[in-house]
């Protein structure tokens, strides 16, 4: 039975429209098209799968830094509002890094959800060079996942751990994209690459 696609919102529809014109325009200039995409479901198993290496190096390295006897995590209220709003903020550094490196620079970045999985995406509707797209891609974990660790280290914050543990797990979809585009090896001249406007992923051009 062949794979339903999941219904596109206006704006993404939007995106979808300009995308296959711009296969249209690639393909005439002699551009191939290859998916480096992932389903929804697959980035959030896979990638957490991915994230769970660096949660338990993570979690042994602070749990070894606290002093003996400590062992039991303090929590507070603060702890959803923040979690919330980091994910904002995970997307909110995906694009303010593409955009830096766009042409257009924001006005080529786009936010959406896709409700059916409840997950918030950003994408760039400019095509980026390998290291650009990686670290965009990846910036949000290292600042978030990361750096947010770092700091708990430093403060023996256990707010701040809980927190960098969950953004690192958040990042594993990113990790799963980010290791995709390090093992594609292109073989063209030219080769560019494209975040998918509404999926999860790339999408690489590449000119014999």
């Amino acid at each position: 039975m062949q794979k339903q696609e999941r219904k596109l919102t206006p704006q993404e529809q939007q995106r979808k429209e300009r995308f296959d014109q711009l296969c249209e325009v690639m393909g005439a200039d002699g551009y191939h098209k290859q998916d480096l995409t992932v389903g929804v479901v697959s980035a959030s198993v896979m990638g957490l799968l991915m994230a769970l290496p660096f949660c338990v190096v993570t979690i042994w390295l602070y749990f070894n830094v606290k002093q003996v006897g400590e062992y039991l995590l303090q929590l507070n209220w603060i702890f959803l509002p923040l979690f919330v709003a980091f994910i904002v903020l995970h997307e909110a550094i995906h694009g303010l890094t593409w955009g830096l490196f766009a042409k257009n620079h924001f006005k080529s970045i786009k936010f959406g959800v896709i409700w059916s999985a409840l997950t918030p995406y950003c994408t760039c509707e400019e095509p980026l060079k390998r290291w650009q797209s990686l670290l965009g891609g990846l910036m949000p974990t290292l600042i978030l996942g990361f750096g947010m660790f770092a700091a708990a280290l430093a403060f023996h914050s256990d707010l701040l751990f809980l927190l960098s543990e969950c953004m690192i797990l958040g990042g594993g979809g990113d990790f799963l994209i980010a290791l995709k585009l390090l093992l594609y090896r292109a073989k063209g001249k030219k080769v560019m690459f494209y975040d998918h406007p509404y999926e999860c992923g790339l999408v690489v051009f590449e000119q014999a």
